[in-house]
């Protein structure tokens, strides 16, 4: 691969992932709800999302969905309700105060496994319902591809590039999310976290509704 093109890759794709949006915004709700290491099961459903994006695009299909309206309104709707759905969630959870992370014991492990399975598959959600990605992996992704060269060596480099990028930055939103759950000792503060990130999650689906391409 030319350097000079997987470096311009590499700045788009930086500018685009570190750019807050639905992805961030649910890692760093899950970092302070859950702890950061709990949270890691949302960036890896969110990195796991991108790389499914990313191989459909290689197979053509991202490229109809970026150019077929119907396709593209049925999934913003879709990923719309589902940040609104998840901002009705945060806006009535318990207001308990909350614990910092610690160690957990193996029972913990065995009653977490559920919840981090549900972590993961929010993630994932969100991720691949996406527009903005949706996009960039239909619309501006094949064209950091040398048709006249191997294309998979090409791939593994450019979803390499991407995997290594999105998950030290969700990483750091989620952790940014964990360190900050030390405020939120009293449930009048939790009070105002739910309320708050329930408002960002409904804020969010009622753009993404309302946005075109």
């Amino acid at each position: 691969m030319d350097p000079a093109v997987w470096i311009t890759y590499l700045g788009v794709i930086t500018a685009l992932i570190l750019f807050p949006g639905p992805v961030a915004l649910l890692c760093m709700h899950h970092g302070l709800r859950h702890g950061r290491r709990r949270a890691l099961a949302t960036v890896m459903g969110g990195a796991l999302a991108s790389l499914a994006l990313m191989a459909l695009s290689s197979m053509g299909l991202g490229a109809i969905l970026a150019t077929s309206e119907a396709a593209f309104i049925v999934l913003k709707a879709f990923g719309a309700a589902y940040l609104v759905y998840l901002g009705v969630q945060a806006w009535r959870a318990p207001s308990e105060p909350m614990a910092t992370e610690s160690v957990p014991d193996a029972d913990a492990v065995t009653t977490s496994a559920r919840p981090t399975r549900k972590l993961f598959s929010k993630g994932f959600t969100i991720g691949i319902s996406n527009p903005k990605d949706l996009l960039f992996f239909g619309a501006l992704f094949p064209n950091f591809i040398d048709l006249s060269q191997p294309q998979w060596s090409q791939f593994a480099i450019l979803a390499l590039t991407w995997l290594v990028v999105d998950l030290v930055t969700m990483t750091t939103y989620a952790s940014v999310g964990s360190t900050v759950s030390r405020w939120f000792g009293t449930s009048r503060r939790v009070r105002l976290f739910n309320r708050t990130t329930g408002g960002l999650f409904m804020a969010a689906g009622g753009a993404l509704a309302a946005s075109h391409r």
